[in-house]
């Protein structure tokens, strides 16, 4: 089955969701989620109908394309879902990515990971168009991430009657070990949001 974007779940229910916004301008911890069981029949295939069409799949945000688009009754669907209450804000740690059967990662993380390859800060990432992001442009450092349930985090604590040569060991050990998190991560990004090539600028995600 071909990975999907836009899809996840609450990570305390298990329940599905759409995420409209991954991020909210001035709140980087929060985002817009759709509960797709809280929908009607002919909203809920139409929604899916759509999350799964390729203009949503080449959007940066679901939020997109349902602005530009309509539910079966003629109302466009991104007012109605703030209309009637289906835009749900919600903290981005409690959200999971679900592309496909084998992949799951945070919400929170996917955004920290994005905003690394963007060169931009988690804070400047709510409708962020890759598009506008130079290809020569490099990548800025991210010294505030707003929480630090957006990066990966390990510490080592030491006896401090241990030789020099152990704590060498230890702290060796610990950094393969965020090595491999740090690989994973990545890997997990990659395949939600494939990185740009440098010579294939007309290529956004």
């Amino acid at each position: 089955m071909t990975d999907l974007k836009h899809v996840g779940r609450f990570l305390n229910t298990g329940r599905k969701c759409l995420v409209a916004y991954r991020t909210l301008p001035g709140d980087s911890h929060h985002c817009l989620v759709i509960p797709t069981e809280t929908l009607d029949d002919s909203y809920h295939d139409a929604l899916i109908s759509l999350v799964e069409s390729n203009s949503a799949q080449n959007a940066h945000e679901f939020a997109e394309v349902l602005a530009r688009n309509t539910f079966p009754d003629g109302s466009v669907m991104l007012a109605s879902l703030h209309k009637t209450g289906k835009l749900q804000k919600v903290p981005t740690d409690e959200i999971e990515m679900l592309p496909n059967f084998q992949t799951r990662i945070k919400l929170d993380e996917l955004n920290f990971i994005i905003a690394q390859q963007l060169g931009v800060s988690v804070n400047d990432l709510a409708m962020t168009d890759p598009k506008k992001i130079k290809q020569d442009e490099p990548e800025t450092e991210i010294r505030e991430v707003g929480s630090v349930d957006e990066i990966p985090s390990a510490s080592v604590e030491f006896d401090d009657t241990l030789p020099k040569d152990e704590k060498a060991r230890k702290l060796r050990g610990q950094a393969d070990k965020l090595s491999k998190e740090a690989a994973r991560l990545r890997r997990l990004a990659e395949e939600l949001v494939p990185m740009k090539k440098k010579n294939d600028a007309s290529k956004v995600e």
